[in-house]
């Protein structure tokens, strides 16, 4: 099912637990567990391998999370159309809901940059026109309206770093100088946006098209340490080497949504995929959250 020699350590997927409804947003923490949602009941779970997972909270909508350099829980809450950051103690406080007086639209996926900044992208396409608060730049069309990705600075003013269709997953390149953000309605593509280290805008091109028969878009999306782009699409997870190449496809019995990198040697893929998450053993490790290397 899953001859990858190059990418995998063993072809074997390994079911860790079902029952869900629409999984999203994994997250390891360096204390050996990993963290997940389940969206549309808005359940937030922990769990560790072997174990039942447990739930933490109920959120609203909870999709795409990260940690920031201290630990806490970045989460984009879609529903509630903001961005929240939890505590160590466990206290909810909203971060960001709102970009020139008007609330986002949906935030679905967030990352956080080496020195503290956090990137998070705002679909428009499934908000309705009339509820859609962020004005567009003049010229804008208006199905892309409010359509961003954002970057939260340490300070945590927010600023617009560039408009794109359907922005949806996000992840860095090695060196901090490639933004890729999937594109998963209605064309389905991956973007490579050249950002400076401030976050200001340079140039996009196309990184790889993810157009396919099979079930499956572009949406969670990670980098490995080799810079090799693993993104879900079109049959299971792409992986995609740092010059657009599709080198091969992970496949899992139900679609793939979401992934990270995580367990002692960052060597663990955790998957989440509708009703159930999995684990797969890859060769190279993923590259490593900053906040991992916090202290180190």
């Amino acid at each position: 099912m899953n001859d990858l020699p190059d990418i995998l350590e063993s072809p074997e997927i390994t079911h860790q637990a079902t029952g869900f409804v629409f999984t999203e947003g994994p997250l390891w923490h360096p204390d050996d567990f990993w963290y997940f949602n389940d969206i549309r009941p808005g359940t937030l779970y922990k769990m560790r391998l072997g174990e039942e997972p447990e739930m933490i909270r109920k959120t609203v909508g909870g999709n795409g999370m990260t940690f920031d350099l201290k630990g806490r829980i970045i989460h984009c809450e879609g529903e509630a159309r903001n961005v929240t950051r939890t505590d160590l103690d466990g206290t909810v406080t909203s971060l960001v809901d709102r970009f020139e007086g008007g609330r986002f639209n949906r935030p679905n996926d967030v990352i956080c940059h080496s020195d503290g900044s956090l990137y998070f992208t705002d679909p428009s396409m499934r908000r309705p026109f009339a509820e859609r608060e962020v004005p567009g730049p003049d010229g804008e069309d208006a199905v892309w309206a409010g359509a961003r990705v954002y970057r939260v600075a340490p300070d945590d003013s927010i600023s617009a770093v560039v408009t794109v269709e359907y922005p949806n997953g996000l992840a860095l390149s090695p060196d901090e100088k490639t933004l890729y953000i999937a594109n998963t309605r209605s064309n389905q593509y991956v973007h490579a946006i050249e950002i400076e280290a401030d976050g200001t805008y340079v140039r996009r091109r196309i990184f790889c098209d993810f157009s396919g028969d099979e079930v499956g878009f572009p949406d969670g999306m990670k980098v490995d340490s080799a810079g090799r782009v693993f993104c879900t699409g079109p049959g299971g997870i792409w992986v995609v080497e740092p010059d657009g190449t599709h080198i091969g496809t992970i496949r899992f019995p139900e679609q793939a949504i979401n992934m990270a990198f995580g367990g002692e040697d960052l060597c663990t893929l955790f998957v989440t995929a509708h009703t159930s998450v999995y684990t797969v053993r890859v060769k190279t490790p993923g590259q490593a959250h900053p906040f991992y290397l916090v202290g180190k």
